[in-house]
């Protein structure tokens, strides 16, 4: 690990946050099943790329939301510790709801200010039932929800691709639309590894201040240089290596976090 007069550098916190559709939809075609293993399968992912990355200490919970929304794991969990409490469907799709709980999260405090840039990863089957505007406003008016990086994942076809877009917040990067239960654990996998590998690499945070004292503009995407194996690689390794239309969209939008890193 890198050292300063004085002592080691310590590993920066880096928060990854799910955002979980739990309404009563996601109970059709197995759907709440399927992000259930997705999730629960790309952890040892997860905690291999938080291994290689030593300069960031990797905290991961999560947000349900149906009937308004909830903490689901409430404490940011260190992911060597992290394990995934199956949801279950009901309910409407209180999407704004949710976000304001994030964004609460997001002020400083809690947050620190030499924390890297969340990674927020919102998925989601249907259109949002109550003030997705709100929520989506309470989450830009924090910088670092402004600097956060946002993936968005569809389940299904009816799914509103506008709403996603909107929180994503980049019109370089798209939606992953998930149509299968196996694209649903490749596009998990994605988010929760080579996006996690970029927002973890030593260039992201390296002699930079963070928080606050960043660019207040709303940016998506960190500015940082890519980590290694970027591109159409990383979404490759990422999602085992298969190169199906699926994926091709997976290392687009790696492609594009490139660019703007």
């Amino acid at each position: 690990m890198s050292r300063r007069p004085g002592g080691e550098l310590a590993s920066r916190p880096l928060h990854f946050i799910w955002i979980a559709d739990s309404s009563g939809s996601m109970e059709q075609d197995g759907k709440i099943q399927a992000l259930n293993t997705a999730i629960r399968e790309a952890i040892p992912h997860m905690r291999k790329v938080a291994e290689d990355n030593p300069n960031a200490q990797v905290l991961v919970r999560a947000v349900k939301f149906s009937n308004g929304a909830q903490w689901h794991i409430t404490q940011p969990t260190p992911v060597a510790d992290f394990a995934w409490a199956d949801l279950a469907a009901e309910g409407e799709t209180d999407m704004g709801k949710a976000l304001e709980l994030v964004a609460e999260q997001l002020k400083m405090p809690p947050m620190s200010e030499r924390a890297l840039p969340p990674v927020l990863v919102l998925v989601s089957d249907g259109q949002p039932t109550d003030d997705f505007e709100s929520g989506l406003k309470a989450l830009m008016e924090q910088p670092w929800g402004k600097k956060a990086v946002r993936i968005a994942i569809s389940i299904g076809r009816d799914a509103d691709p506008e709403v996603l877009q909107r929180f994503i917040g980049n019109t370089e990067l798209k939606p992953l639309a998930a149509n299968s239960p196996e694209a649903l654990v490749r596009h998990i996998k994605w988010a929760s590894t080579a996006v996690l590998k970029s927002a973890s690499s030593p260039a992201a945070g390296a002699d930079k201040p963070a928080g606050v004292d960043a660019p207040t503009t709303p940016v998506p995407i960190p500015t940082a240089a890519p980590a290694p194996g970027g591109g159409a690689q990383a979404a490759a390794a990422a999602t085992g290596g298969s190169q199906t239309p699926v994926d091709d969209e997976a290392a687009n939008n790696q492609q594009t976090i490139d660019d703007v890193w």
